[in-house]
């Protein structure tokens, strides 16, 4: 069991976009490091939520030793795809640049997303360098948005499937949603991490967790695990936690939960792992 650190919690603004300040809130843990460190980045179907939402998570990752940047990004109606990503990739270069404020290094920096936010995530960890991602300059720094290692937990990892079985369904919400982010189907196939991986783009592949729920109705678990076993074909190196019947978002909606507290320990463990291997 890793010991507890305190921690201290902080909101900083990383950018200043057109829309106005992005806020981040950071969580430090005590002590002189260097730890891992991670940027956060919560869900809402691409057009809610805030950096508070994965806050159960981020304490407990703080916690254990890891620094946590937890991110507001734009959203529509103020930006959709690519801009969002955009600002995820900005963040992970804005990370890596102050990370010795922090007690950590560029080295140990990885990335957190749940649901469209592990969407976003897996992007940049795909295409870090990507024109569309990585646009927007950061002055004075020469940081890129490589991540060490990810982590995406019930994550939308092929939206334009996910996008016809909404529309199948008649979920209405979800429909919007997607309707809102993407400007059309071809961008969903273009930004889409299971398309990128079956069209053999040239990408890159970080260690990767994934956690998903059996039970989950938002992102099939069979989508998931799709992802993985094309990960690991094309020879990337990653987890698949599956957690019998948990719903989507299991680890917020119930964070005392025997489900939940094994799955958050996972991505301690993982993080904690990675680091060690990177700092030997």
């Amino acid at each position: 069991m890793t010991a507890a650190h305190d921690i201290q919690i902080e909101d900083i603004e990383y950018r200043n976009a057109p829309s106005g300040a992005l806020l981040a809130r950071l969580y430090r843990p005590a002590g002189d490091g260097p730890f891992p460190a991670v940027i956060s980045v919560h869900g809402g179907r691409w057009v809610s939520q805030s950096r508070l939402t994965n806050e159960v998570i981020d304490k407990s990752l703080a916690q254990a030793g890891i620094v946590v940047m937890a991110l507001d990004f734009r959203m529509p109606p103020d930006a959709r795809y690519p801009e969002p990503v955009a600002d995820i990739n900005f963040a992970i270069r804005w990370l890596k640049h102050f990370s010795a404020r922090y007690n950590s290094t560029p080295a140990l920096v990885g990335s957190v997303g749940t649901s469209s936010g592990g969407h976003q995530t897996m992007l940049n960890a795909l295409k870090p360098r990507d024109p569309r991602y990585s646009s927007i300059a950061l002055p004075g720094s020469n940081a890129t948005a490589e991540l060490a290692y990810a982590v995406a937990c019930w994550p939308v990892l092929d939206p334009l499937t996910r996008y016809r079985m909404v529309k199948q369904k008649n979920m209405e919400v979800h429909i919007k949603s997607h309707d809102a982010y993407w400007p059309d189907e071809a961008s969903m196939g273009e930004g889409n991490p299971q398309a990128i991986l079956d069209r053999n783009e040239p990408v890159l592949m970080p260690p990767l967790l994934l956690i998903q729920g059996t039970g989950d109705n938002i992102v099939p678990a069979e989508m998931t695990a799709r992802f993985a076993d094309t990960y690991r074909a094309k020879g990337g190196d990653v987890t698949l936690e599956k957690f019998d019947g948990q719903p989507h978002t299991f680890i917020t909606n119930a964070p005392e939960s025997a489900a939940s507290v094994e799955a958050t320990q996972k991505i301690e463990q993982f993080i904690l792992r990675q680091a060690a291997r990177i700092s030997r």
